[in-house]
């Protein structure tokens, strides 16, 4: 299995960040990549429209100056998320903007378009899709995607359902590119072990909403401090997608947990924002089953550093290497 340069040069651990709706800010992306993982946040996140030009700018910039400064250690590539949905009103203007500024990267979810990937493979740029099963993967590379990001139980927001042993294998039988596994990691050990399953890098969110950089309010930080696998709730109520969500938010929106709705998938609608007056992810916070490991809110340069000593202590105790 072979990566891309974009995906092997200038990373301190083999990770992305995922990107968080609403709480993926310039700060956490560029803290993110200075850190040595990729940074990413979703294109909606830079409102109104005309913001997201200025979001690139200012990242491309920040990220010049620190490779200048720092040429023994420089800045790991960024990402961009789209939401091919038809709901999205802006993807058109979002991809232009994303060419003009030559995103590194560009990750694609609820919809794969070849158009979307011509137009980022046109400046040299490369795309990955998010998929829950082998069935989407294979739409998606058969569009043009040039990685995968397989999205298995326990992943935070949009999840799928499989376990992720089920899921790479199944890809790893006709997909021989850059792969990367979503759900539950949190820790440096999650990390070697999505590479010993057949993953190229892992795809890491929920751990970074809890950190000083992140567009998250207080609270919902130390919500993922204190909360454990048994507080993730899975549902389709809030956007129309199934996805998985602390169960403190939801109870303190006046709803049980334990008897949600099932909602009407044909209403999703990413321009308005979800499908109650409760919005994901504002009222109700995404979140995975990982957050165990989570111990503390803590800069994302800490946060990258405990699974880079976590990650080498697993290959030293698994590989003795």
């Amino acid at each position: 299995m072979s990566l891309p340069e974009i995906l092997r040069k200038n990373l301190r651990l083999p990770v992305v960040g995922s990107p968080l709706f609403i709480v993926s800010n310039p700060d956490l992306v560029i803290a993110q990549c200075k850190a040595g993982v990729v940074g990413s946040f979703p294109a909606l996140n830079a409102r109104p429209a005309d913001q997201l030009a200025v979001w690139l700018k200012r990242i491309n910039e920040e990220l010049d100056r620190h490779n200048q400064e720092n040429p023994d250690r420089p800045a790991a590539p960024y990402a961009v998320n789209q939401i091919v949905h038809r709901s999205n009103a802006r993807l058109q203007h979002d991809i232009e903007v994303c060419v003009e500024h030559k995103v590194p990267i560009v990750i694609t979810s609820l919809g794969a378009r070849t158009d979307l990937n011509d137009a980022v493979h046109s400046y040299g740029g490369i795309t990955l899709h998010d998929i829950i099963n082998d069935r989407f993967a294979r739409k998606a590379v058969e569009k043009g995607a040039d990685g995968l990001i397989a999205v298995a139980a326990g992943a935070g927001g949009h999840a799928g359902t499989l376990s992720p042993f089920a899921l790479i294998q199944e890809i790893r039988q006709w997909f021989d590119g850059p792969l990367l596994l979503s759900g539950s990691i949190a820790s440096g050990d999650g990390v070697l072990a999505a590479q010993a399953m057949g993953a190229d890098m892992a795809y890491i969110g929920s751990a970074f909403i809890a950190t000083v950089e992140a567009n998250a309010d207080e609270r919902y930080k130390q919500c993922i401090v204190d909360s454990r696998a048994e507080d993730i709730v899975y549902s389709n109520l809030f956007t129309g997608v199934h996805g998985n969500y602390l169960r403190p938010s939801i109870v303190q929106m006046g709803l049980d947990p334990d008897n949600l709705p099932e909602s009407d998938p044909s209403k999703m609608d990413f321009g308005s924002g979800g499908n109650t007056d409760a919005k994901a992810w504002k009222d109700i916070w995404g979140c995975g089953q990982g957050i165990g490991a989570v111990k503390e809110i803590q800069s994302t340069a800490d946060l990258v550093a405990r699974l880079e000593r976590e990650y080498q202590a697993a290959r030293q105790r698994v590989l003795g290497a």
